[in-house]
């Protein structure tokens, strides 16, 4: 009997855990949790809503939304989204394009704007302004013109080899460029002076590249500073600053004698559950598809392998990268706004990994009809340690956040 009795008590340890191996493989072969979201519209009634970024702009340590609109640049005022204007009408033509960030280590964010915003005009459009707060950061901010290149299009604070913070603005098109050809763009470097109202010297960062949608910075090899990613028509170009200029390297696009791949609107970056970089596009640019790219495997470098996820957007124009669903791996946000496309949806969709090395993806549906989205970006606004999206919309006038539950 006490045989038996061991060889149950043998069989019932044998059978729990037999169970329980099955269970954890079964776990570790699940699909990852979907974040759940709940949407919130701070803003109903904006005009284009070209931009929108997340910064500290009081000082309080919260994360404030800006947005550069057509006719105004604004800030909602964490947690309440009161509604602040920094500035109206700098230009007659739109606002395009807005940089903000903490430069100064003050706690306090500086922002430029872009605006005289009219594509179709490469010889005289374009204007670059840093605004200067006031005490009260509610209030109306001082102006200050900068030199530019004409269609600027985008603009990020990007730091420096010294450890300071350049303005990098990227316009749409090169100078006197017609039909996307011609003189390529010019990217250009600002340095601020130790007063913003004293000249800023530029740098040319780079001029090869045509109808230069969007841009990224990175710092995937310097100590110090930042190297860029730069989509256009050509594809991606990696720029990395030297002591006298700065080099371009195509890492997506076409070989020499192809011509399959379409080009680069959109460009962000993220990371794989195995600690790998990938880069994600919008291609072409306004286009259909979302690309994932991974690095080549030889040292050699070379042009990263594509792998196509998506081909149904409708005009593309908003993307991100970031772990929303705390998974170990970046997932992709991107946006579409069906602009000109009379009945078409827009709307917002998460890109999550199903393995470590992003060779399957599963789509969720985060945003069906409501938001025509021009510009997103991610950021923990409420402080629960989870990425929030927030989003504007052009078609449908909104600005809204979608807080990660």
């Amino acid at each position: 009997m006490i045989t038996m009795s061991l060889m149950k008590a043998g069989s019932t340890l044998c059978v729990t855990s037999c169970l329980f191996t099955l269970v954890a493989s079964s776990l570790l072969a699940a699909e990852p949790p979907s974040p759940s979201f709940k949407a919130v519209e701070i803003d109903s009634n904006i005009g284009i809503g070209y931009g929108v970024t997340v910064a500290d702009v009081d000082g309080d340590k919260k994360p404030d939304i800006i947005l550069v609109d057509k006719d105004q640049v604004v800030w909602y005022q964490n947690p309440s989204w009161k509604k602040h204007i920094i500035a109206e009408k700098l230009t007659a033509k739109d606002h395009v394009c807005i940089a903000a960030a903490d430069i100064d280590g003050d706690g306090k964010a500086e922002i430029a704007v872009g605006a005289d915003w009219n594509p179709g005009d490469t010889e005289n459009s374009g204007a670059v302004f840093y605004l200067i707060p006031p005490a009260d950061r509610t209030q109306k901010w001082e102006a200050v013109k900068l030199p530019h290149e004409p269609t600027v299009h985008r603009m990020r604070w990007v730091k420096n080899a010294e450890g300071k913070y350049d303005l990098i603005v990227v316009p749409l098109h090169g100078r006197g460029n017609k039909n996307g050809a011609g003189d390529g763009a010019k990217v250009l470097a600002y340095k601020m002076p130790a007063n913003p109202k004293d000249p800023w010297k530029t740098e040319v960062v780079n001029n090869s590249m045509h109808m230069t949608h969007n841009f990224q910075p990175v710092e995937w090899k310097h100590e110090k500073g930042s190297e860029l990613l730069l989509g256009g028509k050509e594809g991606v170009l990696y720029l990395t600053p030297g002591q006298n200029r700065w080099t371009a390297e195509k890492i997506i696009g076409n070989a020499p004698g192809e011509n399959t791949n379409p080009g680069a609107g959109e460009v962000r970056v993220g990371k794989t559950g195995s600690g790998k970089t990938f880069i994600a596009t919008v291609e072409p640019m306004h286009g259909n598809q979302l690309a994932f790219y991974t690095s080549p495997s030889d040292a050699a470098g070379g042009l990263w392998k594509r792998t196509l996820l998506d081909d149904t957007l409708i005009d593309g124009h908003a993307l991100a990268c970031g772990d929303l669903a705390g998974i170990g791996s970046d997932q992709i946000v991107v946006g579409w706004r069906a602009m000109g496309k009379q009945g078409a949806k827009v709307g917002i969709k998460l890109f999550t990994p199903l393995d470590k090395e992003g060779k399957t993806w599963k789509q969720t549906l985060v945003d069906d009809n409501t938001m025509a989205c021009e510009d997103l970006c991610l950021a923990d606004l409420d402080g629960n340690g989870k990425l929030d999206i927030i989003a504007a919309g052009r078609a449908t006038k909104n600005v809204k956040i979608y807080f990660n539950q």
